[in-house]
């Protein structure tokens, strides 16, 4: 049997506790330590879920028993940490956005070609059974040929619950950057790559109040736009309507509506892996459970592991991540610019995930 593959992660913030929890489940991988700017917080860590040391990040990247970093720092930080572990001959999964700019997104995905190494990317949450459900749903055919779609992201903001929410409300953050991965994503995956943007956007406050945590009551300013709305065009042929904001006292959330030829899928929230699949059609509708399997945060680093041992394409490509990227991006110009912007990178979906897909089994590359 092949040893499981040594992973370390950098960056122990609020997110890394779900991954942590997931990636040292998976018999497929094997989670060797965790690094931080902050030591103590590190080695709390490591602790807390049984990873064998916590380390800097210098000495994690120059670990040999390491082959995959997952990049948990800062949006801000993602391209530096990434080209870092590229360098040392590392695979990589970075949370999203990619990067900040497509210079230097290109330029690691460019590295890590050359470098024969793979670089992956979230969201990982389109890989859980409720949106993989709906998505063998809409391949098949059962509302006939997408067109059109709706997705809404709107709530007051992370600040009340997030203790350190500042980067979410700087460049790399917004609701678009923060939660435009998901929703984006979720429609590259049903109606194709994204070809022209046309947006509007503002923000209602400039500063915010942290509003948990040890800093609770603390101001902060906000430099982004809080609140987005865009019209997405798509290579294909349909458009969608997608709206995000963190300036809203009513929460509607998790919500995506594609309409075919034959009917309207409502699916699962994209930035959850359960969910159910309600579908309307012209004579009648059925709602799917969904079907497949039951992790969460950490499945993409999984499924791109499996796929590296496999020589198979990983799913949440750094090429799929670098398209939403250049779409959102585009409609932070468009925004600036009053007027449409085309989106010069394009990409081939990834098909879906079998239902049969066990992270939790030994796969067969690793026997």
């Amino acid at each position: 049997m092949t040893a499981p593959l040594g992973v370390g992660v950098v960056g122990t913030g609020v997110i890394s506790e779900e991954y942590l929890r997931n990636l040292t489940s998976f018999p497929d991988l094997r989670v060797v330590a965790v690094a931080d700017l902050d030591p103590a917080r590190a080695a709390a860590s490591a602790a807390r879920h049984g990873v064998p040391r916590s380390s800097t990040v210098d000495e994690l990247l120059a670990d040999p028993g390491i082959g995959l970093v997952v990049n948990l720092t800062v949006p801000a930080a993602h391209v530096e940490v990434s080209l870092a572990a590229i360098e040392a001959g590392k695979h990589v999964w970075v949370e999203k956005p990619l990067g900040l700019d497509l210079r230097g997104a290109r330029a690691l995905l460019d590295l890590a070609a050359r470098r024969g190494l793979r670089v992956a990317c979230a969201p990982d949450t389109l890989l859980g059974a409720g949106w993989q459900t709906a998505r063998r749903a809409v391949d098949a055919g059962v509302i006939g040929e997408p067109r059109t779609a709706l997705a809404l992201f709107q709530s007051p903001g992370p600040e009340s619950w997030h203790p350190a929410p500042e980067f979410l409300f700087q460049p790399g953050g917004g609701p678009l950057l923060d939660m435009g991965p998901y929703y984006l994503t979720g429609l590259v995956h049903l109606l194709g790559p994204i070809r022209r943007v046309t947006a509007t956007g503002g923000r209602a406050r400039d500063t915010r109040v942290i509003g948990s945590g040890p800093r609770a009551g603390a101001e902060f300013p906000v430099t982004v736009h809080t609140a987005v709305s865009a019209l997405v065009e798509f290579e294909r042929g349909g458009s969608a309507q997608a709206v995000f904001s963190f300036d809203s006292a009513v929460h509607r959330t998790g919500f995506v509506e594609v309409s075919g030829t034959l009917g309207t899928v409502v699916l699962p929230d994209p930035n959850r892996f359960d969910g159910e699949t309600a579908v309307h059609l012209f004579d009648g509708g059925q709602t799917l459970a969904p079907q497949g399997h039951g992790a969460t945060r950490g499945t993409g680093v999984l499924e791109l592991a499996r796929s590296i041992r496999a020589g198979e394409p990983e799913r949440a490509s750094g090429e799929l991540a670098y398209h939403v990227l250049d779409a959102m991006l585009a409609i932070e110009d468009s925004i600036a610019l009053g007027r449409p912007v085309d989106v010069g990178s394009t990409v081939e979906p990834p098909p879906a995930l079998l239902a049969d897909w066990d992270p939790h089994a030994v796969s067969p590359a690793a026997r």
